[in-house]
Formats: structure tokens, sequence, C-alpha cells
């Protein structure tokens, strides 16, 4: 039952940080002809597959430093909080306008807008390498077709965002949690753990949600 569940996290935060890699990929290739799209696509995709199993072996080994776990915590808990304020415009997105460019702009850019997902999943699957490749996996056929369906869903229900930052600013708890002078801090609290990890993904959804009110008030 767990490893259903912890799959079943993995899926949700593919689908929420996957979607721009996918934007990325079609706004990279949509100069080439019809017959080149296809290719520029799927190599650009399994290369940039390629170097996230890369990060993920280099995410592994990192997380046993010390104070990687607090500094992990940190930018999950920004990756957490982003995801509920931004609203990125991908019109200016460079395209290709050879084959070859239109792949190296798909693996570059989806390697520098992966990280978030790589530390995600490395988080949630507790550097379980198994469950870690299987996470990136999944990935593959949600960048490839999936994007335009993400952004609609999103966009009809709104919750979908909100449950997977509180997910996100959850895991970014638990591996704060992972530090000694965290757990020190907490330590003469009752259920300290649990009132830390629940206060903390509260207020990243309370000022995401704020921030991004007062975003759309602007507009």
């Amino acid at each position: 039952m767990e490893l259903i569940q912890t799959v079943g996290q993995i899926l949700l935060i593919n689908i929420l940080l996957s979607g721009d890699n996918a934007i990325v990929i079609a706004m990279a290739s949509r100069n080439l002809p019809d017959h080149l799209q296809g290719r520029a696509i799927r190599w650009g995709t399994f290369g940039a597959i390629g170097l996230r199993i890369l990060f993920v072996f280099i995410m592994i080994y990192l997380l046993q430093l010390p104070f990687i776990q607090f500094i992990g915590g940190c930018l999950l808990l920004y990756v957490a909080y982003k995801l509920l304020v931004d609203k990125q415009d991908h019109s200016q997105m460079k395209s290709g306008n050879s084959l070859r460019e239109a792949i190296t702009i798909i693996i570059f850019a989806d390697v520098i807008m992966s990280l978030d997902n790589v530390l995600a999943i490395a988080a949630i699957a507790d550097s379980d390498l198994l469950l870690i490749i299987a996470g990136i996996i999944l990935s593959i056929p949600i960048i490839l077709t999936a994007s335009e369906l993400i952004l609609k869903l999103i966009e009809r229900f709104p919750i979908i965002i909100y449950i997977g930052a509180g997910l996100l600013a959850w895991t970014a708890g638990k591996m704060l949690l992972e530090e000694a002078f965290i757990q020190q801090l907490i330590a003469s609290l009752k259920y300290g753990q649990l009132i830390f990890l629940n206060i903390l993904t509260l207020a990243i959804l309370f000022i995401g949600k704020w921030r991004r009110h007062q975003s759309e008030m602007t507009v």
C-alpha cells in the first residue's frame, strides 16, 4: 500500500512539474517541418531523460552530505511556492531552425527545468533508486503527449496545483526534519514533527495563494 501511495505521489508531481517541459519541447520544435518535429521531440526528450537519470545518481550522493537535506528542503519549499505563484509565458521561447538545434534546445531547456522534478522525486522516494528511475520513466509519456491535457485539467481544477504544492511542502518538511538541529528545536513539543509539517505546509499554501491572488489583481 505504501508503495502504491509513493508511486501516486511521484505521478502527481510529474504531472505538475512536467507540463512546462512539454510546452518547451513543443515551442522548441515549432519551426521545423512536420516530418522532423516528431524526431526532434523524441530525441530531445530521451536525451533529457538520460541526463535526468545522471542527475539522480548525483542527487542521491549529495543527499548523504551534511546539511544537504536542509538545503534540499528549502529548495523544495521554493519549488512549492513557485508552483502556486508562477504563470509562465512561453511565447518568447527560442525555437530551433534545424533538427540538431531543436534537439539541443530541448535537452538543455529540459535539464534546467527538471532539477526541481528530480529533487522532488528523490525526496518522495526517499532515495530509493528503483522508485526514482520509475518516476523518471513515468515522466516520459507525460512530457511527450500530455502537456495540453495537463494545462486544461489545471485550468479547470485549480485545486490540483494546491494539492501538488502541499505535497511538495510536506516532503520538504520531512527533509528538513532529517537535520538534527531542526529535531532539537521541536523536541520539547508533543507531536512536534506533525505540528512542524502542518504549519510549514499551510504556510506555503497560504503565502502562495496570497501572492497568486496579488499577481492576478495586478494583471
